[in-house]
């Protein structure tokens, strides 16, 4: 009794664990269901929001909802589908092909996908499986003039490419790009052919051309640190600093220790920071110390034309405004001689011929920077002020007078008809000739009110003679610079003269 009373026990303890195990398996499948439910609710919800960010052009929201839409239901066609279309729309090209499998292999008729993606197939140059995927579509629809016409170009295109690498091959770049600029619009995701023309473009010297090209690699291929490095060379061999800046940190965002990229960018950094302290001493007057910049910059690149001709025409300017004759014609002739078209250099040397009282040399540099277009405003100013001084020198030079340079201070005058004064003064004058010693002290005194008057001498320096009557009637102007008549006393004939130094 006792053994079956423990026989029965057991039974019923058996029966209820079974019991139990099934109650748990149903609730799992009760669970599961409930969950299988909320998910495709929450997958409606997601395709709902990304429709209408999609709408919106909200793209990047779309792709979020659409990516957990693809999570929450891994075997819905369209859904792969609808992020690939997104995925198009933003240009990754790279990221759909697989959306687009997918769709196919879970729905091999839909034409609509395979025309996709055979379109994506066929810009980035995959001509062997764009052909396929046309075929397929022909054989289901054999009207649709998409498919037919994508698919009547494929051959041709073929052809055209076989030809751009045999003229490649041949060294003929002219070839090369007449060949492949069709080519390109048709597929325009092949990052070899951009890589090609670019090739050819930098040969025949379009840079900029080049530098399209080789900007639209960066988007085809991913962390192409190569083209980045690239694009920053050339604009480099531009002369452009700040575009080479640019390109070659984003080289370094990618690779921060870019074998290529890190030790380029720290040359760049420095010429740029060399140049920048450069011009800022320059439009602070301080010259020389621009001149040791300029200098220093030339040691970090000596063998870069644009960065010579940088420094070369800047020294021109420097040289120039530190009145520097001999030292600025050299240098701002070395530039011309190299780029006869350089405006800046031809102005700076315009005016330092000016300076040294070359006026027609300035005349010449002037009528040459105004025949280059887009030249600035200073070449017709200074033009028609190197023509008045040309007429001016001519007449009475107040400067040749008192036998100072044009650069003379305000003391160098006064010293100089000090000097004069006391050899021309008609009351000290040792010679015979009276009449010359008067008119030399007249025009002694008059080269010492305008060269001391900083309105006269800006107003002289222009090619207009302050003191002259003629060039002054416009301005009300008449008599002499003294006041009315002989300025030294009498008739201008034997007058009793005071002599004053100041």
């Amino acid at each position: 009794m006792a053994a079956s009373a423990m026989e029965l026990s057991k039974r019923s303890i058996v029966s209820s664990y079974r019991q139990l195990l099934l109650t748990i398996c149903w609730l799992v499948v009760v669970l599961q269901v409930a969950a299988a439910k909320m998910s495709a609710d929450e997958v409606k919800k997601h395709l709902d929001l990304g429709k209408k960010l999609l709408s919106e052009g909200d793209l990047t929201g779309a792709l979020t909802h659409y990516h957990s839409a693809v999570e929450g239901d891994p075997t819905n066609y369209l859904t792969f589908y609808k992020r690939a279309t997104v995925y198009l729309a933003i240009g990754r090209s790279k990221s759909a092909l697989p959306d687009l499998d997918k769709t196919l292999e879970l729905r091999p008729d839909f034409s609509s996908a395979r025309l996709q993606r055979a379109s994506v197939l066929l810009k980035r140059s995959k001509l062997d499986a764009a052909n396929a995927d046309y075929e397929h579509v022909l054989k289901q629809q054999p009207d649709h003039a998409e498919a037919r016409e994508q698919l009547d170009s494929i051959a041709p295109i073929r052809n055209a490419l076989q030809n751009a690498y045999a003229f490649k091959q041949q060294r003929d770049c002219n070839g090369v790009v007449a060949v492949l600029e069709p080519i390109i619009e048709k597929l325009p995701w092949d990052a070899d052919i951009r890589e090609m023309r670019a090739d050819c473009y930098m040969e025949m010297g379009m840079y900029h051309k080049a530098i399209s090209d080789i900007r639209v690699t960066t988007k085809l291929i991913s962390d192409n640190t190569a083209a980045y490095f690239r694009l920053s060379k050339v604009y480099y061999s531009l002369g452009d600093l700040e575009d080479t800046l640019r390109e070659v940190r984003e080289c370094l965002k990618l690779d921060p220790d870019h074998k290529e990229c890190y030790p380029f960018y720290k040359k760049v950094k420095k010429l740029n920071k060399q140049f920048t302290k450069a011009e800022e001493l320059i439009s602070q007057g301080q010259y020389e110390e621009a001149i040791g910049k300029l200098d220093s910059a030339m040691k970090t690149e000596s063998s870069e034309y644009h960065y010579e001709m940088r420094v070369l025409g800047r020294k021109c300017h420097s040289y120039y405004k530190m009145h520097r004759i001999s030292e600025a014609v050299k240098v701002c002739s070395d530039v011309l001689r190299r780029d006869p078209d350089n405006v800046n250099a031809l102005c700076d040397r315009a005016e330092t011929y000016i300076l040294d009282e070359k006026f027609q040399d300035a005349i010449n540099d002037f009528q040459a920077a105004t025949k280059i277009e887009g030249h600035p405003q200073q070449a017709d100013e200074g033009l028609q002020r190197a023509q008045k001084l040309l007429k001016q020198s001519q007449k009475r030079d107040y400067y040749k007078i008192l036998g100072v340079k044009r650069s003379c201070t305000k003391g160098e005058v006064i010293k100089a008809y000090r000097r004069k004064a006391m050899k021309w003064h008609p009351d000290h004058y040792k010679g015979k000739d009276k009449k010359l010693a008067e008119k030399m002290f007249i025009d002694i005194a008059a080269a010492k009110e305008v060269l001391t008057n900083p309105e006269k001498r800006a107003k002289f320096d222009q090619g207009e003679d302050p003191l002259d009557p003629e060039q002054q009637s416009q301005q009300g102007f008449h008599g002499s610079p003294f006041g009315g008549g002989f300025p030294f006393g009498g008739d201008g004939g034997g007058g009793h003269f005071k002599f004053h130094f100041g």
